[in-house]
């Protein structure tokens, strides 16, 4: 094993430990780590990312179910219209786009790039969104804000491959009253549920390396249960803010490693 796998399967206890931590993030990790560190490209990357963080949030979901603490009248709402979307997304859409989306004088927009600056806008707002401590006014349960917001969540999820918990948590504290704990615990589960429904509309259209594949995952695995035993000892909301500022960064480091690429070979 050379250093390049050490360092990505380290990566992958620290997806799960991430998850575990804060109910969201694994994806941020994930993709970059995948297409920076093991060379895979953005649209392997994205499904991969797809099967490891949902597989490890169902894991995550199922220690935090034996404990009561997610809450499906919640759940459920929200993730039925986030899952059908995800599986359309993957299914048909990423599969449909051309592999040049378009071009810009002579420089040509593929859709490898297009899904890295995306992942990293999408980074960004994350980033400012669990640094920044507003409030936003009183807290109702709103069943229609959360279909709504599993749409979206389940769009932006379809194309980058991410989870969707710097989405789905804001949702279920500010739309359902959620109190923190209990957000990440039905965070993970609509994570699971979300991921792994994306990966099935991923299988029809790639080769999977599972060797692979399950590694990853069950080190990430291994890194979601220390995650949640972790949380009990730890403030949720200093940890949200250090790991905003990482997020923060790596999406300029994203940003800044594409676009430095984009004028090499322009």
């Amino acid at each position: 094993m050379d250093i390049v796998e050490i360092f990505g399967y380290s990566g992958a206890f620290l997806i799960g430990l991430v998850l575990g931590l804060i109910g969201g993030g694994g994806a941020i990790l994930t993709v970059p780590l995948l297409v920076y560190a093991l060379a895979l490209n953005p649209v392997t990357a994205t499904a991969y990312s797809l099967f490891v963080v949902g597989a490890t949030s169902l894991i995550g979901a199922l220690k935090n179910m034996a404990k009561g603490m997610v809450d499906f009248k919640t759940a459920i709402p929200f993730a039925i219209p986030a899952f059908v979307t995800i599986y359309l997304t993957r299914a048909y859409l990423v599969p449909a786009l051309p592999k040049e989306l378009f071009k810009i004088g002579g420089f040509a927009v593929t859709k490898d790039l297009a899904i890295m600056l995306f992942f990293a806008m999408v980074m960004l707002s994350a980033s400012l969104t669990m640094i920044g401590e507003r409030s936003l006014g009183p807290k109702t349960y709103n069943a229609p804000l959360l279909i709504t917001q599993g749409l979206i969540v389940g769009l932006v999820t379809g194309i980058i491959g991410a989870g969707g918990g710097f989405l789905i948590i804001p949702a279920l504290v500010l739309l359902a009253k959620l109190p923190m704990k209990k957000a990440v615990a039905t965070s993970l589960f609509i994570i699971g549920i979300n991921s792994l429904t994306g990966f099935f509309g991923d299988v029809q259209n790639l080769d999977i390396d599972w060797p692979f594949l399950l590694t990853f995952t069950g080190i990430s695995i291994m890194g979601i249960t220390m995650g949640i035993w972790i949380n009990n000892f730890i403030e949720g909301k200093k940890l949200k803010k250090t790991f905003g500022w990482f997020v923060l960064i790596m999406g300029v480091y994203i940003l800044y490693k594409e676009l430095s690429l984009t004028h090499i070979h322009a």
